[in-house]
């Protein structure tokens, strides 16, 4: 596969999804930039794949979030791929909930994503694509996790109609439903405690079918 492209955008590149898909491409040949929350993971990260330029973001910050794309394309000298891939766990039912743990869940889950993805646009190259994770969680959400599924969907929601007015510009925004994965992503909630999940899919090989092959078909089309 030849592809003649400027870079990628990784956004929550020192999680599980993320750093699987910025190791990938990066061994597929592709000129990567890193985003993260955790500063110091970030930099052994970036290290370890050659020195990728790195930049550290809080969710929190959506302005800051917006920025993320800008930063890359003049990192890059030129952007053409966004994968974004950031999120935190949420357990409990619809009453348990607080309303300030749903607002982190909705900001952590579908602002902060939807904020990365409008500046970024504005930016890439024509014929780019946008890769977001939600998850099946959004075609099958379950008891328990009402907050964290209603963010997902809204994720989910919103990329569908913002693809279908980046066709305009020739670009491609992907909804990336990954299976459950094998990670320590439900260990570490914003709020409650995860049930017993059955077995997950490796998230080696999962990452690899689900967001690297289809971004980098994308691409090179």
């Amino acid at each position: 596969m030849e592809l003649v492209r400027a870079g990628v955008l990784v956004v929550g590149a020192t999680g599980a999804i993320g750093g699987q898909a910025a190791g990938q491409l990066a061994e597929s040949g592709i000129a990567t930039a890193l985003a993260g929350r955790d500063r110091d993971r970030l930099a052994e990260r970036a290290s370890a794949l050659d020195g990728r330029p790195w930049r550290t973001f809080e969710a929190y910050d959506l302005d800051g979030c917006a920025r993320l794309a800008p930063w890359a394309k003049a990192a890059l000298g030129g952007l053409d791929g966004l994968v974004v891939a950031i999120g935190v766990a949420g357990f409990g039912s619809a009453t348990e909930v607080s309303d300030a743990s749903a607002e982190h869940l909705f900001t952590v889950n579908a602002l902060a994503p939807m904020a990365v993805v409008r500046g970024a646009l504005g930016v890439l190259s024509p014929g780019g694509v946008v890769a977001v994770v939600t998850g099946e969680i959004v075609d099958r959400p379950a008891r328990g996790m009402a907050d964290y599924a209603a963010a997902k969907t809204a994720l989910a929601t919103w990329l569908g109609v913002a693809g279908r007015e980046a066709r305009r510009a020739r670009l491609e925004v992907m909804d990336v439903r990954m299976p459950h994965l094998d990670t320590s992503f439900a260990a570490h909630p914003a709020v409650g405690t995860a049930p017993p999940f059955g077995p997950g899919a490796d998230p080696v090989h999962a990452v690899r079918e689900h967001l690297v092959h289809p971004l980098l078909n994308a691409l090179s089309s």
